[in-house]
């Protein structure tokens, strides 16, 4: 398995049948984060009135549109071309990386058989994608939250920004704290992930907790929660202590953070 840590050359290929235009750049931007793109290719019937406010990102983005004419009406034709190209660019042996850009759970095959041979996967799809999809893939990300997290804030008013020079806030408000706290599926995900790792006095690393948490849930993401890290989204529980050393990570000092489950 090659390091998937380290620079990634990727493979981006989009359902356009279904995806919507308007995320494809702020997902290539999150994309870029892992690694290079290499290959840019989008798939559908571009004779059909559906795409046709695709053209201006596909020019402005470098993305090679694939055309694939519907033979049956109301049937998604270009599925079968993305996961041929799909095939014939693994053989390659040229890409560390996939990325496939669709909400259709018609690629969970796809993703499997990528995965087998070694190759990470990345899914992007919106939050209705099916669930086998999602777990197929190494590192599953909803379009929502990307475009939520790229998106320009509006302007603020003046009065707002009045009270952002007197107001300075000093906790997680307790609303927010009582709804992560409320989600039952969260909380065991994170206690679950604690408790395989903690040593004797019941410390555990939260980089290894965070590793297996993604191995076992693709889709899950701080960014999800509204939090930029792992460390922020836990914080905000205020279900863990919290705990910060000092580690090597080569010539460099880093901190490491470790978790304890004050229940304990």
């Amino acid at each position: 398995m090659k390091d998937i840590n380290t620079e990634k050359k990727i493979a981006v290929l989009i359902d356009a049948e279904n995806t919507q235009y308007s995320v494809l750049n702020f997902v290539l931007k999150e994309i870029s984060k892992h690694g290079h793109i290499l290959v840019k290719k989008a798939y559908g019937d571009w004779s059909s009135e559906y795409l046709k406010n695709w053209k201006d990102q596909l020019n402005e983005l470098a993305i090679s549109p694939v055309q694939q004419f519907s033979y049956t009406q109301g049937k998604n034709s270009s599925d079968a071309a993305m996961i041929i190209d799909a095939m014939d660019l693994l053989y390659t042996n040229t890409y560390d990386a996939f990325a496939l850009i669709s909400s259709d759970s018609d690629f969970t095959k796809l993703a499997s058989r990528l995965k087998e041979s070694q190759v990470y996967v990345f899914g992007v799809g919106q939050n209705k994608t099916p669930v086998a999809f999602r777990n197929a893939c190494d590192d599953f990300m909803y379009t929502e939250v990307i475009k939520k997290q790229y998106e320009p804030e509006p302007e603020p008013k003046p009065e707002d920004l009045m009270q952002t020079k007197t107001q300075v806030p000093t906790s997680i408000p307790k609303e927010m704290r009582n709804k992560l706290r409320g989600d039952s599926l969260l909380v065991n995900i994170l206690r679950t992930a604690v408790y395989e790792y903690e040593d004797e006095d019941g410390w555990a690393f939260l980089g290894q907790c965070g590793s297996l948490i993604k191995r076992q849930y693709p889709d899950f993401s701080s960014k999800n929660y509204g939090f930029k890290t792992l460390t922020l989204l836990i914080e905000a529980t205020g279900l863990f202590e919290i705990q910060r050393r000092q580690g090597e990570a080569g010539p460099h000092h880093v901190h490491e953070v470790y978790l304890k489950d004050i229940r304990k």
